[in-house]
């Protein structure tokens, strides 16, 4: 899966804003305050919305009022990602158009929902999901491209409720290719929400494949990939080695007690130490190369300001850990302020944003020409960063 664009109209500090041409490795940066959180909430809002339902993620976030573009609450919130996905074998260009609305009784509904892409080489997108309000249709036999348009199965339906996805009630059956596997897709993003403080305490017993959004799970999934998948923690071990200067080995331990604890080994002493005592940058490291060494690579990973707490000498070696997971088949999104993390990076995977008439938006770094020739001159992006030429794109 990779996202090819996303268009938000309409949602807090984004009036009317499209990205286009989004790497596999795409890093946002901006000044404080220009919707890099924004843009990471856009991801949130459309997981809460289907494992919960449109109203309560939009309750979550404050209210339709809250959410809404300030002065444009009576407007419809709109979101539309289309992204490359394999359906029945064979990859296709799928677009997902969600538009919500207040209903009469002041409460947020679905006003449309549609799935489509193009069945054929030739002809416009044909649309295999298209709700609205709770009522619409999908085609069952959409994997049978040998077929006519007109000779699909349409297979009408009635949700449960206005405000309830289409792609999480039809998505489950997997009769319905497109909405299915748009769905897992949506269910297994991950968007980062860590803190160092929860990544420390040594935990009971227990069980877990996947680092939880806080980290707080550490030392479990550390453990299971100790015992499960003993290449990938290696791998894990060999980068903090080569990265983080004395660390010569980390390993999960099981206390008498049955808590989970990890201990670092640094080559200035002759005893293990275990997490608490070891630096929020150390810890920070190691759990974003678990995170990174998944067995299984998030369809989407997002991360806001990875550079926060770890040496400034990290930063080019944890953008290109970044690099290589998208390589697997991750796609990364990363807000940044660091001038060393930006360094690392190719022109065209940095996005600008900017705030203009009190509304964002965002431009791809590599359109300009000026940055362009300087970047192509040898000018590294942190530094023109730094210098304020990111500012004023187009």
């Amino acid at each position: 899966m990779q996202i090819e664009s996303i268009e938000i109209k309409n949602y807090r500090l984004f009036r009317d804003t499209k990205l286009t041409d989004i790497p596999r490795l795409c890093v946002l940066v901006g000044a404080n305050g220009t919707g890099k959180s924004t843009l990471f909430d856009v991801f949130s809002f459309l997981k809460d919305a289907l494992g919960m339902n449109v109203g309560k993620a939009i309750s979550k976030r404050g209210g339709y009022r809250e959410l809404a573009s300030r002065g444009f609450a009576h407007e419809p919130i709109e979101l539309t990602l289309q992204f490359r996905l394999e359906i029945t074998g064979k990859e296709r260009l799928v677009t997902y158009a969600l538009k919500i609305a207040l209903g009469k009784d002041g409460k947020p509904v679905v006003e449309r929902e549609v799935l489509r892409y193009k069945r054929g080489a030739y002809g416009a997108p044909f649309r295999f999901l298209d709700f609205s309000q709770g009522k619409g249709y999908a085609i069952t036999n959409e994997e049978e491209f040998s077929k006519q348009d007109e000779e699909l199965t349409r297979e009408d339906a009635e949700l449960d409720a206005p405000d309830i996805l289409a792609i999480k009630g039809l998505g489950q059956f997997e009769k319905f290719k497109a909405a299915s596997a748009f769905r897992q897709m949506i269910e297994n993003w991950h968007i980062s929400d860590f803190h160092v403080s929860e990544a420390r305490p040594s935990q009971e017993e227990g069980f877990a494949e996947h680092l939880s959004t806080r980290g707080d799970n550490l030392p479990l999934v550390a453990n299971f990939l100790f015992e499960h998948h003993r290449d990938r923690f290696d791998k894990v071990l060999a980068s903090m080695q080569r990265r983080v200067p004395g660390v010569s080995v980390v390993e999960p331990k099981q206390t008498e007690d049955g808590r989970l604890v990890l201990r670092f080994q640094d080559g200035s002493f002759k005893d293990p130490f275990i997490a608490r005592y070891v630096s929020d940058g150390t810890i920070k490291m190691f759990a974003y190369l678990v995170l990174l060494n998944d067995p299984k690579p998030y369809p989407l990973l997002a991360v806001e300001e990875p550079e926060n707490q770890l040496y400034p000498e990290l930063l080019p070696e944890l953008a290109e850990e970044f690099r290589d997971y998208a390589r697997r088949g991750g796609q990364v999104f990363i807000s940044s302020h660091s001038p060393d993390f930006l360094n690392a990076l190719d022109l065209s995977e940095i996005y600008c944003l900017r705030k203009q008439n009190g509304f964002s938006h965002i431009s791809k770094a590599s359109d300009s020409e000026n940055l362009l020739a300087l970047f192509e001159a040898g000018d590294l992006p942190g530094y023109l960063w730094k210098q304020g030429l990111f500012e004023g794109l187009n």
